[in-house]
């Protein structure tokens, strides 16, 4: 009797993907990280989840302290895609025509015209989202799901790219909005960026200390990186694998039906179906960056707590026990098999 084949055999005769294009995209994602990493040191993990984002039109959210280089990052992916960036500073004060734009008034022919807000550029960074009030948080949600903003009574649609990074602050919680869940399950990705290494911090030392700029040259077209999403879009995943995701979520909403006996009093809800399509996204992407052409289980077990950590909703008891949605994510990834 012949032993099973190894995973990637299985697969592989599945997949045809185009050697010259494989080559161009993986050429592109080497010349984006080169770029990026001639300013920004370590964070690895950050960048690859930005460029998740980027190459599958996921929004990110990053929690971390600051002065850990979110901003710099952001802005650096921004410049070495050659694409529009805005930042937007969320402030309580701010209002909705602060972000999408507002009409106004021209004395001199007597009619109307729209001032379009920041909200109108290719990368976006929310800097501190969690600071803005709810109307805020609505006029941007349109934005991040329907890809398009209303003025005046007049849609106008935004150019893709479209990708909204935004951050947040997990310490400083005085004169915050706690972001809505409708609005938290529209983030892809909820990214939890730490400190770099002594190593890192010396280098970055190193780097900044002199104070003079560091120049990223552009290596990447708009209609470049759209042409890597559909790539990525129509990359083979078994049948096995969309079962596997579908176990994982589902097991998030009904952790009996999963066996996970012990899980169920620490969920009060689970993930929504838009987290089982996010995360299929997300594995074909990991996937890409990996140099693959066909997604594995260890591609949904890399990319699945950053996907499911703020859409499963943890009770007071897991709270009481100090088990957050990332240690319950884990135990069901160790728990369900995989293929």
């Amino acid at each position: 009797m012949r032993p099973p084949q190894p995973w990637s055999e299985r697969v592989a005769t599945q997949a045809s993907p185009s050697s010259t294009q494989a080559s161009v995209d993986a050429a592109l994602v080497q010349n984006v990280l080169r770029q990026v990493g001639r300013r920004v040191v370590g964070q690895d993990y950050m960048v690859e989840r930005l460029l998740i984002g980027l190459f599958t039109g996921g929004h990110v959210l990053l929690e971390g302290v600051p002065g850990l280089a979110k901003t710099l990052t952001v802005r650096t992916l921004a410049e070495a895609i050659e694409t529009s960036f805005n930042r937007i500073q969320f402030t309580p004060d701010l209002l909705p025509a602060d972000v999408v734009g507002t009409q106004v008034y021209d004395q001199s022919n007597g009619q109307f015209s729209v001032k379009k807000g920041p909200i109108f550029a290719n990368v976006i960074l929310a800097d501190e989202i969690n600071r803005a009030p709810a109307k805020v948080q609505a006029a941007l949600l349109e934005a991040m799901q329907e890809k398009q903003v209303t003025i005046g009574g007049h849609t106008y649609k935004l150019e893709e790219p479209f990708l909204v990074l935004a951050t947040q602050n997990p310490i400083e919680q005085e004169g915050t909005y706690p972001l809505p869940e409708a609005q938290v399950d529209r983030f892809m990705l909820k990214l939890r960026v730490g400190y770099p290494t002594r190593d890192e911090e010396k280098e970055v030392m190193r780097r900044m200390a002199g104070g003079q700029p560091i120049n990223v040259q552009a290596v990447a077209k708009p209609e470049q990186i759209l042409a890597v999403r559909r790539h990525i879009a129509d990359m083979y995943m078994d049948e096995r694998i969309i079962d596997y995701i579908v176990d994982i979520v589902h097991a998030t909403r009904s952790p009996l039906d999963a066996g996970l006996k012990d899980l169920a009093p620490l969920i009060e809800f689970g993930a929504s179906p838009r987290a089982t399509i996010a995360l299929a996204q997300a594995s074909r992407a990991h996937a890409f960056l990996r140099g693959r052409t066909f997604v594995t289980p260890d591609d949904v077990k890399a990319i699945a707590i950053d996907v499911l950590r703020h859409r499963v909703l943890i009770t007071y008891e897991a709270e009481a026990e100090e088990v957050t949605s990332d240690v319950i994510v884990q135990r069901i990834l160790e728990r369900i098999d995989s293929p």
